[in-house]
């Protein structure tokens, strides 16, 4: 018998160890907490400077905020550039954890925000609310569910001993799934909810807050992993940029609670009231789309990152796509702010969720040449 014969494959890797967080990632509850604390006492103090900042557009007419569409580029180029979108083509050797966390993102989060907004905030706390605001935090919650999460999945896959390779297919999918999807499903919804959505302002935020930084992310990663390698890329450019990224997110926030500031001091309570429907579906997504993985043999290591990308969102598009559609002080945006109050610890309850159910799952053994579902 040859030595070919007699080979057996390699056990599956397991763990090293329990996986953390850095220290931003850990606290970004508190950070965003933070933040919020420190632009509505900005907000407060300097009404005409905040004023000044927030008349800043990015192009006459358009709606966008200069200053916050150049701090939302500084977190979303490190995000695109981190996507090898030559990796689509690994869809096709596990297609059906794709295809769930699809319909979960695609069908069932947007069009079910819809349902929780409407039957929230324009029927159980309409009286609290008053009809504008209502419609207003109808659409925030709804521009909210349709953008799928990208730069934090990452996190959350890690903690979750996520299959690598497949989130990194999962995000490239809905990244471009995002450029056709993203403003005729917002633009449906809003309308549906009661507000006048001008089509032309959604198309201007996906060209300036996806198309843009997608192609910037993709042609930097082609020609600096062309100079240079992979390897340096990974390991020494991307981050580089994580300092950057986390200052640009911080002061997106600090900004956007200043000029929320009027707002959230005369409506404390309705922070708490946006978070109730945020809650019940970032719990329902990932319950959801957990089952289903477990329903049709989906591996953990695909069936975890996709319960969390399922539940989590895109905040910074979400953010900015409010603000572009209403403003920085309306009701919208702040319904978006609050998702991000929401989506830390919530997700971290998710990702806790996940490794106590691991043993209901098929594992993935990692043999070197392709990849196994062990059952």
């Amino acid at each position: 018998m040859s030595a070919a014969e007699t080979h057996t494959p390699p056990a599956p890797v397991e763990p090293a160890g329990p996986k953390r967080m850095g220290l931003f990632e850990r606290y970004l509850t508190a950070w965003v907490a933070l933040c919020m604390v420190a632009g509505v006492a900005i907000g407060q103090a300097f009404p005409g400077a905040t004023n000044a900042v927030r008349g800043l557009e990015f192009g006459k007419g358009s709606q966008i905020n200069g200053p916050i569409a150049a701090l939302i580029w500084l977190m979303i180029v490190p995000m695109m550039m981190k996507i090898d979108f030559t990796s689509l083509a690994g869809v096709t050797r596990r297609p059906k954890g794709i295809l769930i966390t699809l319909f979960v993102n695609w069908l069932v989060k947007p069009f079910g925000m819809f349902a929780l907004g409407w039957l929230f905030f324009q029927n159980i706390f309409l009286p609290l609310i008053g009809d504008d605001l209502a419609r207003q935090y109808t659409a925030g919650v709804i521009i909210l569910a349709a953008a799928p999460c990208t730069a934090m999945v990452f996190v959350w896959s890690y903690l979750t001993d996520g299959d690598p390779a497949y989130t990194l297919v999962q995000v490239a999918v809905n990244d471009l799934l995002m450029l056709v999807l993203f403003a005729p499903i917002v633009g449906l919804l809003v309308g549906v909810a009661g507000l006048a959505v001008p089509f032309n302002v959604i198309l201007l935020s996906v060209a300036v807050f996806i198309v843009v930084p997608l192609v910037i992310g993709a042609i930097a990663r082609l020609l600096l992993v062309r100079a240079r390698g992979p390897e340096w890329f990974e390991k020494s450019f991307l981050p580089r940029f994580q300092p950057v990224a986390v200052a640009a997110l911080l002061g997106t926030l600090v900004l956007i609670f200043a000029f929320q500031s009027q707002n959230i001091l005369s409506h404390p309570l309705h922070v708490g009231l946006i978070a109730v429907p945020i809650l019940i579906q970032v719990y329902f997504n990932a319950s959801l789309t957990y089952w289903l993985m477990w329903w049709f043999k989906v591996p953990h290591a695909v069936a975890a990152p996709g319960a969390l990308i399922g539940a989590s969102n895109f905040f910074e598009l979400a953010v900015a796509t409010a603000i572009a559609l209403y403003g920085p002080e309306s009701g919208a945006a702040l319904a978006t702010v609050v998702g991000v109050l929401v989506e830390v610890p919530v997700m971290l309850s998710v990702c806790a969720a996940c490794n106590r159910t691991r043993g209901w799952f098929p594992a993935l053994e990692r043999t070197g040449a392709r990849d196994v579902t062990v059952t």
